[in-house]
């Protein structure tokens, strides 16, 4: 008997009204995700914040912005999962959005399909990516990170943490190295464990900054 797939409730944050509608709309496309919330700026949301698994959010907003915004989200819930949703694509914005706890970064102009895809994923406990935002934060670690540090990753840990540092979810890692799903979420188990770690985007930023893969 197949189980279906828990659903998933995201809310939004985004003050372009034609946006976020469109948004809204596609998202409702997909059977798993439900809406529990849209709002224009982060101080409309806190009047009255849903409980949700993942966050879509600006970052240019009336008002706070939603950089300065993930802590107080984070503090809300620790479980929730916050993507930035964004048209800023340069390092600044970027790394201060995962400094400050993003668990994913995608650029507006991503397709609905990956958005749909990088919501579960994020779900999922994936941290969800634009390729080019992935480029740049590889780009921008390997110039300045330190030397490398070992932790006793076996090789197959290793192959997995360069995926993700790739930006690969779950899923995409399992089809990659052809083995099941579960697999990978044992392997990431150990990973956390070795790096002394409690998330993918620790993880990812320690395997940068640390050059561990």
């Amino acid at each position: 008997m197949t189980t279906n797939p828990a659903p998933i409730r995201v809310a939004i944050v985004e003050d372009h009204a034609d946006f976020r509608d469109g948004l809204r709309l596609m998202l409702s496309s997909s059977q798993r995700l439900t809406i529990v919330g849209a709002f224009p700026s982060v101080e409309a949301s806190m009047r009255d914040f849903p409980e949700c698994d993942v966050l879509l959010l600006d970052i240019n907003l009336p008002g706070r912005s939603g950089i300065e915004s993930i802590p107080v989200y984070k503090r809300q819930s620790a479980a929730m999962q916050i993507v930035m949703l964004t048209g800023l694509d340069d390092d600044e914005s970027i790394f201060n959005a995962i400094l400050a706890g993003a668990d994913g970064y995608l650029l507006k102009k991503t397709p609905p399909a990956r958005v749909l895809a990088a919501v579960e994923d994020a779900a999922e406990g994936g941290t969800p990516m634009t390729p080019y935002v992935a480029r740049r934060v590889i780009e921008h670690f390997k110039s300045t990170s330190p030397a490398k540090t070992e932790y006793q990753l076996s090789d197959r840990e290793r192959e997995i943490l360069s995926a993700l540092v790739k930006g690969l979810d779950n899923r995409q890692i399992a089809d990659t190295l052809f083995i099941s799903y579960e697999t990978v979420r044992n392997h990431l188990k150990h990973i956390y464990e070795k790096l002394h770690v409690n998330s993918r985007t620790q993880a990812v930023s320690k395997a940068i900054t640390e050059r561990i893969v």
